[in-house]
Formats: structure tokens, sequence, C-alpha cells
């Protein structure tokens, strides 16, 4: 029997999003059921759904608890075999749903996947927030396959290889919806950014696996709602980082993983601070002081993860400095790593 799909887009005031990016997804979306969960929204996006595009559901939110919480809040109203977490501002092609689908069927150790994404703008390269695929650096700075830091490759089909991944991009997050429920789904602490990574270190944590699947593309516009070079994006994921090792990194010696990255995140403010970047300075220092009050929380929630910690899967992780790699070795594409450091 055929499984179930949701395709749930989360909506906070984007009517304009909306009306240029929801017609393809009605389009190429099958018998996908299509779901839009608004986040209190003070703008006339639900009037335009409902006049435009009647056979969308709408799931009303009580506020604007960001991407994390505005997703926790409405999945928990819906039922099906996989949930598709779709950006608002993403335009989808014809069979984007299938071969991730089937790759998921096929293996049911594998509870997240992502198609390709290149960007909306410049169609030919790879998106910022997510590319070919996600994976953690041995400081567990992210980085993908097709996107390193500031660089964004072309697509020349370098990276056209189903592979298995430490991290989907929740611009299009493709996820079995047993497996999200079984490690509690999104931590709405997150609001937004990471809480992706940190979704797919649980599963990561339980076994799972996690795949990019290029024959699926998508193109994703990216900075929609946070602008790329937004303070507020600059503290949300720097603080959100130390949230994801505290809560699920087992290795020996947190203390000291912790530090390290600490002292690396110093370097990077002052690198703000040098470039005249001061409210991108002043945020990391904000995050640092919010992940300071946030550990007896946090603590608990190690404490539920390693209980629900099973065999740790490691695939898509790089014992290497992405950090080193970038700015000191010139290595600015994934090609260009040393292959035999991913796990």
């Amino acid at each position: 029997m055929r499984p179930s799909v949701i395709v749930a887009l989360l909506n906070w005031n984007g009517k304009k999003h909306l009306a240029e990016f929801l017609p393809s997804v009605v389009s190429h979306s099958g018998d996908a059921r299509i779901v839009v969960i608004d986040n209190a929204s003070t703008d006339d996006s639900v009037a335009f759904l409902k006049s435009n595009f009647p056979n969308v559901e709408i799931i009303l939110n009580k506020s604007n608890s960001g991407y994390a919480g505005g997703y926790s809040e409405g999945l928990e109203k819906l039922d099906a075999d996989y949930f598709i977490l779709l950006n608002s501002d993403v335009e989808v092609t014809p069979n984007w749903i299938d071969p991730v689908v089937q790759h998921m069927e096929s293996d049911k150790k594998v509870a997240a996947a992502q198609p390709l994404i290149r960007s909306y703008s410049s169609r030919t390269h790879f998106e910022y927030a997510g590319a070919a695929g996600g994976f953690l650096d041995k400081d567990h700075y992210p980085f993908c396959r097709g996107r390193m830091f500031e660089t964004a490759e072309e697509d020349r089909n370098q990276y056209s290889s189903v592979r298995e991944i430490f991290w989907a991009t929740g611009a299009c997050l493709f996820v079995r919806a047993s497996a999200y429920r079984e490690v509690g789904g999104l931590d709405p602490d997150f609001f937004a950014h990471m809480e992706e990574i940190d979704f797919c270190y649980r599963l990561k944590n339980r076994g799972y696996k996690i795949l990019a699947v290029p024959p699926s593309i998508v193109f994703h516009l990216g900075g929609g709602t946070l602008n790329y070079d937004s303070p507020n994006k600059t503290y949300l994921n720097f603080r959100n980082n130390l949230f994801l090792i505290h809560k699920n990194y087992f290795g020996s010696y947190l203390f000291f993983k912790v530090f390290r990255r600490l002292s690396l995140d110093g370097l990077a403010g002052l690198k703000f601070l040098f470039s005249g970047k001061w409210k991108h300075f002043t945020a990391v220092i904000k995050a640092h002081f919010h992940y300071y009050g946030k550990l007896s929380l946090l603590g608990k929630k190690r404490s539920v993860n390693r209980n629900m910690r099973s065999t740790f899967n490691p695939a898509g992780m790089y014992r290497g400095s992405v950090i080193l790699d970038y700015y000191l070795r010139g290595r600015k594409t994934f090609s260009a790593l040393e292959e035999k450091k991913f796990l």
C-alpha cells in the first residue's frame, strides 16, 4: 500500500511567498495532503489561502513560536506515514516526493532525508540552507555538500549520488512520522535555526540513518524570515549550536568540547568586531550568556536524550576542522576535504 504523505508548510505573515511558491507545491505533490500551519499571522495570509487554495488544509496556531515551536504545535494535529516540513519560500519540481520516499521505504532505518537544494535566485548553484546534504565537523560546525561557509558551488552533478549524511535541512525535511515522535520532534526552545540539526542528532543517537537524495530537486529562496546577514540570525546560530552540543554529544569530556567551541566562537566574535560588525559581535556575547542561563534545562534534556540513546550512527561526522580547512588551508569546496576523515 502506498504510504501516506503530508506536506506541511509553516507560515507567518508570508502571503507573498504563498502566492509565489504554493502553486508549484499544489501542482507537483500528487496525492500528498498539503497543510499550511499558520503561526498566528497578522497579515491576510489565511484569508488568501481560503480564497485561492480551498483544497489546502489550514491549522491555526495560537502564537508565533518560531519554526520549531510552530511545527511542534501543528504536527501534533496531523497523522501520516511521512511528514515533509517545507519552507514556504521553496519551489518544488515534478516528481520531487517519490524518489525520497522510495529510498526511505526501502530501508526502515532511514528516518529523515532531503532533496538537493538549489538557489531560487541563482538556479545553477546550491543554496545555503542544505545544498546536497548536511555534515558536522569535530567542533560541531555544520557544513554541506555544495556549500562551505560563504562559498556555494555551482551544481555540475558533482554531488548527484544518494549519500548518508548527518543532518537534513529544515527547508525541505522529509521525516518518518513514527521516528519523529519517538525522539520527541523538534525542540521549541531552539525557536529557529539548527533545530533540524538537533533533531537529526537525536535520530543519530538512536541509530537511524539520514539521506540526501539528489534525484529530487527543489529551489529555495532563503532568508525569507531572517536575512542571512541578520544579527539575530547570528545570535540564534551561535546559541543553538551550543544547545545541540550540550544536549546530544556523549563522547569524552563534554566540558572540554564546549570550552573549545566557546573559544572558537570568541575568535569569530573578534572577527566580527574588527570587521566593524558590532551587532554581530554583541550577538555572540548574548548567545553565550543565554547558553549559561539555560544550563540547568539543558542538563535535564541531556539526561532524557542519554536515556533514549542506543547505538550512535556517526555517518556524516567529519573528524577534521572545517574552520582550518576553509580559512587556513584554502579548501573552499566539499570535494576538497579529505574523504578519509569522514565517518
